[in-house]
């Protein structure tokens, strides 16, 4: 059981990581902001707090230094600067590497890391107090020493929500010493949930009042991450002519809501004797106290709003720990669109018995589990949806570190990343999405000095954006670099035989050249790239996605990269065809458009040629295609499709309609059949093959280059 909680830790720990890694590259960004300084300094404190409640001494040890450093940071004794900002994410580092791998212990890298903090501590001259505060042990002495870390229950608590009630009475001459209670309220206002109420007793009649003195005193009820010290600060200057008790009256640690006349009793207005006194009647505590004039109204009042504070407090506290979100094996999650995809099979049959029986009570039955199995097949796809904006997060620190090593000024922007994608894409979207990035840093962004001769600005920046495009997610890798340089691409393609010298082709074409194994413009060899196996495995995999890839650009002024990737990989929307006996699956996120063709209609007998509307379209018989044999009909269908920005079409013998599909592996003994993606079972239990377009598309174009 223990086993399972610190699986559940591990979880947890390593989404406060990313976390903190996106938060502190904020941070780089923003150094004055407080906001996330806090945040910073809320991730490292629960971190430690869970590690050692987990049996992780090692990783609480470590991260408890670090949590010095950031309350530091949080109380203004040290200001944010990148030497801060670099030891904290090595130490993200190193507490991500202790979480995979339970064998790494603390060692000299982690004592060097500490120590390092210590001297940027003492370079900032810091009071010698506050360095003591920062040091846990002797300079010489190593972090791993078996002691235990000791945490102040203040130091726990001032992150923890609480209460107070603040009693704020001020002098009649406060107005006179030029203090303006109005203002110390505001600045309570920013703790905070914050209410007020002004007690107004002792305000005498209208012929009475004097205009220069106060006679209102105020109870305020604050609930904060703010200690008492904290807020007793912002009344030090009125101390000497205001009264001002502070009090906790709930925290977080609290369970249950205080009734009225406890709050009373507890603000010492009333005894028990009082309560239960009126307890005997119909009317309710409060009401009842104040008709017998043992509390006044405006106390009433006051004791009201501090009851809905705290109940408002801890419906908070309700919700956070009452999540409505559960975390689920990945495994399990695949396991139940298997099923769903088993039990749109089974419908599907259902549905073709139906229409074969014509009896209006199955087809009723029918229908309904028809609409209830598109639900959960909807509900079950929107369960894998992740937004893909958490993957983008992760390349800030890349982009970060590898500029950095490049001498660079490079900025990474992020647009869309709520666009939801299925986790399986996503999860295979890293390594490509790894090598265009890389491929901008050092090829496509130029060096500071290079712009700036351009007319640039010294730093550059790569722009990571997604975008819904009906069933597909565009992904864009773009930045405003040099460009690609289309002579020099061509020169390297004749070099590797890939292009004759008096060949002519586009730019759009010849951009394509880069995507050839081992193609590379690069002059050298760096760390980053310039092998010549970036573009070729990103072509490679998101062709395995489902997902196409294409090139725009202009010389001197940038590059994109864009990537049309699948919703999903488990269920899609298909167009079912049919070749004499034998079914066929169009992914309709491709198909354009369909129309008839006669055997007359082929313009050239030599070459698959037909014209639709005017355009010259070259099509591809997939019953040549597939060797399959029979009777050819006189009138066939032509399915126009969409294939990295170039249409084709594909001679078949009948289209059946549109179809719900789901993707099933074909089995080792059919990996390498070419030209074929997967397979489905059609409702009356035969088998239709989905076709991998643009596969078919390279094969036949590659065998006509060979012919001639």
């Amino acid at each position: 059981m223990l086993d399972q909680f610190k699986e559940a830790f591990r979880e947890e720990a390593f989404e406060l990581l990313a976390d903190l890694e996106e938060a502190l590259l904020l941070l780089e960004e923003e150094p004055d902001n407080p906001e996330t300084i806090s945040s910073v300094f809320r991730i490292m404190h629960t971190i430690k707090g869970s590690s050692a409640m987990f049996g992780f001494d090692d990783i609480s040890l470590f991260t408890h230094e670090v949590e010095n450093v950031m309350d530091l940071l949080r109380s203004g004794k040290l200001t944010v600067n990148k030497n801060i900002i670099d030891l904290t994410l090595k130490s993200r580092d190193y507490i991500k590497e202790m979480l995979e791998d339970s064998t790494v212990n603390l060692n000299d890298e982690t004592q060097r890391t500490i120590n390092q903090f210590k001297n940027e501590v003492r370079n900032q001259t810091v009071s010698t107090e506050t360095e003591d505060e920062l040091e846990s042990e002797d300079e010489g002495e190593s972090i791993a020493a078996d002691s235990k870390v000791n945490i102040a229950e203040d130091e726990y608590r001032s992150n923890e929500m609480i209460t107070y009630r603040i009693i704020f009475c001020p002098d009649n001459n406060i107005f006179l010493t030029g203090t303006n209670p109005i203002l110390l309220l505001s600045e309570i206002k920013d703790l905070g949930e914050y209410s007020v109420i002004a007690v107004m007793d002792e305000i005498p009649p209208l012929s009475k009042i004097n205009p220069e003195l106060n006679y209102t005193s105020w109870e305020i009820i604050l609930t904060t991450t703010f200690t008492e010290s904290e807020i007793r600060d912002i009344f030090i200057f009125v101390e000497s002519s205001a009264e001002i008790r502070i009090s906790v009256i709930a925290d977080s640690m609290d369970e249950k809501e205080m009734k009225i006349g406890e709050i009373l009793v507890d603000r010492g207005l009333v005894n028990n004797d009082d309560i239960n006194k009126v307890l005997t009647g119909q009317q309710k505590v409060g009401q009842a106290l104040v008709e017998k004039k043992i509390v006044t109204q405006p106390q009433l009042d006051s004791a009201l709003e501090e009851q809905r504070q705290i109940k408002k407090m801890l419906e908070k506290k309700k919700n956070l720990t009452n999540t409505s979100s559960v975390r689920v094996d990945s495994t399990k999650l695949d396991e139940l669109v298997d099923l769903v995809g088993e039990m749109v099979t089974v419908q599907a049959h259902l549905t073709e018995l139906a229409s074969h029986k014509q009896d209006p009570s199955i087809i009723s039955i029918a229908e309904s589990l028809e609409r209830l199995t598109a639900e959960l097949r909807d509900n079950t796809m929107s369960m894998r949806m992740l937004p893909i904006g958490t993957t983008f997060n992760k390349y800030k620190r890349l982009v970060r570190d590898l500029s950095s090593e490049l001498g660079k000024d490079i900025s990474l922007v992020t647009v869309g990343g709520e666009t939801e994608l299925d986790k399986t894409v996503i999860e295979k979207l890293g390594d490509p999405l790894v090598h265009l990035i890389r491929n901008s840093l050092d090829h496509g962004i130029e060096n500071p000095d290079v712009r700036k001769a351009k007319g640039k600005a010294p730093n550059g920046t790569i722009t990571l954006s997604a975008q819904h495009s009906g069933a597909n997610v565009l992904i864009t890798v773009s930045d405003d670099g040099a460009g690609l340089d289309p002579q020099k691409i061509r020169r390297k393609a004749i070099d590797k035989g890939l292009l004759l010298p008096d060949e002519e082709i586009s730019d759009q074409e010849l951009y394509k050249m880069i995507f050839s194994p081992g193609f590379s413009t690069s002059s050298k060899i760096t760390n980053v790239s310039g092998r010549g196996v970036g573009m070729d495995v990103v072509r490679r995999e998101i062709e395995t996605l489902g997902g196409i890839v294409s090139i725009r650009s202009k010389e001197g002024e940038g590059s994109a990269i864009e990537l049309k990737m699948p919703l999903t990989l488990a269920i899609i929307e298909g167009l079912l065809i049919k070749i004499v006996d034998e079914f066929y699956v169009f992914p309709l996120s491709v198909v354009e458009e369909c129309v008839e063709h006669h055997k007359n209609d082929q313009r050239d007998s030599q070459q698959n040629i037909a014209s639709i509307r005017g355009e010259v379209l070259p099509y591809i018989r997939l019953r040549e295609f597939f060797n399959i044999q029979g009777e050819q009909p006189e009138i066939e269908q032509l399915i126009v499709v969409n294939t990295h920005d170039q249409r084709i079409g594909f001679i078949v013998d009948e289209v059946v309609g549109d179809y719900q599909t789901v993707i099933k592996a074909l089995g080792s003994i059919y990996k390498d059949v070419e030209g074929l993606s997967g397979g489905t079972i059609l409702g009356d239990g035969s088998i239709a093959l989905i076709l991998d377009v643009l596969k078919i598309t390279q094969i036949v174009q590659s065998e006509e280059k060979l012919l001639t």
